[in-house]
């Protein structure tokens, strides 16, 4: 099995962990309960104060990522799928690290206390790389591969 396989399938266990793992500590921030910041809580907190948001980031932080991670599975045991699909999931999948990026920038910005990115969004953050390099190993794979139809050798006269 190759290694990519293999870390892809570690990321069906390991981006769980990484939505209930501390993205970062916050001190004096109204809109959060605690003062760790998860993947898990921040859609839990978003859901009080904007189901929309919340739904959003919940589809763009943890099913997308992990929806294209199990794609990338079936893809490695043979599925072929729809053309195309695979680019479109993983390109929705980085707005995760972008939706992240951006709150920090926002909290640091107003001015409310203070926000410091804990171990899970180092953990989060290798979990959408580790994803990215495993789509473009599968994708490389798929273009090596010859097709089989005109690879077959004529039979002989």
């Amino acid at each position: 099995m190759p290694f990519h396989h293999l870390v892809n399938l570690t990321l069906l266990a390991v981006y769980p962990l990484a939505w209930f793992a501390p993205l970062a500590t916050a001190g004096v921030l109204p809109w959060f309960s605690g003062n760790q910041i998860t993947i898990a809580d921040g859609v839990r907190d978003l859901w009080e104060v904007d189901p929309a948001l919340s739904l959003l980031v919940a589809l763009l932080a943890i099913v997308v990522p992990w929806g294209k991670t199990v794609m990338l599975v079936a893809i490695h045991r043979g599925w072929q799928g729809p053309a195309g699909l695979i680019e479109a999931v993983g390109k929705l999948s980085m707005a995760d690290v972008f939706l992240i990026a951006l709150y920090i920038v926002v909290v640091k910005g107003v001015g409310i206390g203070h926000v410091t990115p804990a171990w899970g969004l180092w953990l989060f953050t290798g979990c959408v790389l580790a994803s990215i390099w495993v789509s473009w190993k599968t994708a490389k794979a798929a273009r090596i591969v010859p097709d089989q139809a005109t690879s077959e050798k004529a039979p002989p006269d």
